[in-house]
């Protein structure tokens, strides 16, 4: 079952008190949960804002299998659309927040073709959002770094100009040259004392051995617990053996794992991340995008195939894809003031079911969204 019944004030924007009983004062709004679950708000801490046809015509699927080809892909798309980022941004954003929502973590593409516009355009949705949600950005080098000259020095602008985090993208296998990808993108976070995400679909060993050099860099810059390492199909490739070692590089290094349960790739086994004491976390991924058709921005869809792809079955478990999408894409995003004691900035879900774990399996409507004590969505329409 969830837990005791029990009324939460909050002040300031802050949870001011947990308790039964309490007597709402005068002037406050009071919201009547009819004994449903509180949860605190959830966190999407791996979109792609600025890519996707939200609120678009229906467009056919049209890429290639590998990275290369939806990559290319997307470039001609882009090219072809022109559809302005803000826009697109703001309207999956506010698809988010609908679906519960309050923290979104997204990479936004950065290349020598389309400099900083996708980066300046989530940038001003991302004002114009302030007072509902936050956005963290990264600055995503998609078509590589190394070798499309003049990147370099856009990711580390767009860091000046407000970015919190630097990305890469297979430095193997896009760069061909992991040394020279993983010394820039490190370089940058560390000049700036910025984090790091990485997109790592390099599969088998050359993936693993990608996680060992992301380690040693991480250790060298002290950006333990600033690390991510996106997507790490190959944690789901490896031998026992050589996964017992990574998992241990990566909780030594506080380097946190994100995973979307792709349908087509191995995936990390986050059962075993977890209880290593690594930081597991989830994410949309591309949301109707030139990448894939699918998605709707809802992250309690995202833990049920979270634990649909992980065999999870027990509420134990189904709890611990709940946590993917909440806890740890908090603790991914460093937000200390996460989560639902006194405090805690006052981000909350409301939604009917009898358990947590009933929540994964039939991810019911969001009967109210809250971000800072400000109610923004309510029964699956926005109050903004």
């Amino acid at each position: 079952m969830a837990g005791a019944a029990a009324d939460v004030l909050v002040k300031d924007g802050h949870i001011a008190r947990i308790a039964s009983g309490i007597e709402s004062p005068p002037g406050i709004t009071a919201i009547d949960g009819q004994a449903a679950i509180l949860l605190p708000a959830f966190v999407d801490a791996h979109m792609h804002l600025d890519k996707t046809f939200w609120g678009q015509p229906w467009r056919p699927h049209q890429a290639g299998p590998s990275v290369r080809d939806r990559i290319e892909n997307e470039r001609r798309l882009r090219r072809e659309l022109r559809l302005p980022p803000d826009v697109q941004a703001e309207r999956l954003a506010r698809q988010a927040i609908i679906r519960g929502t309050v923290h979104i973590r997204t990479h936004v593409d950065i290349d020598t073709e389309i400099g900083l516009e996708n980066f300046e355009g989530v940038m001003a949705a991302r004002s114009r959002l302030r007072d509902a949600i936050t956005i963290q950005i990264v600055a995503f080098p998609q078509s590589g770094v190394v070798s499309r000259p003049g990147t370099a020095d856009l990711l580390d602008r767009a860091v000046r100009d407000g970015a919190e985090l630097i990305g890469g993208i297979d430095p193997a296998g896009i760069d061909g040259d992991a040394a020279g990808q993983l010394d820039v993108v490190f370089g940058i976070a560390g000049r700036h004392g910025a984090g790091v995400d990485i997109h790592l679909h390099d599969g088998g060993e050359v993936g693993a051995s990608q996680i060992r050099m992301m380690a040693d860099r991480t250790r060298a810059l002290g950006l333990a617990g600033k690390v991510a390492v996106s997507h790490a199909f190959c944690l789901g490739m490896v031998d026992d053996l050589a996964l017992g070692k990574l998992i241990e590089l990566l909780a030594e290094n506080r380097i946190a794992i994100m995973s979307a349960a792709p349908g087509d790739r191995p995936m990390p086994p986050l059962r075993r991340l977890r209880d290593a004491g690594v930081t597991v976390f989830s994410g949309s991924d591309g949301v109707r995008d030139a990448w894939t058709p699918f998605g709707t921005a809802d992250m309690l869809e995202r833990a049920m195939l979270l634990a649909y792809r992980s065999g999870f079955r027990t509420d134990d478990l189904l709890h611990a894809a709940l946590d993917a999408v909440t806890r740890g894409g908090a603790a991914a995003l460093g937000r200390a003031d996460y989560g639902l004691a006194v405090g805690c900035r006052a981000d909350f879900v409301v939604a009917h079911g009898e358990t947590l774990g009933e929540l994964v399996v039939a991810r019911p409507p969001r009967a109210w969204v809250v971000s800072a004590g400000r109610i923004i969505a309510r029964d699956g329409h926005s109050a903004l």
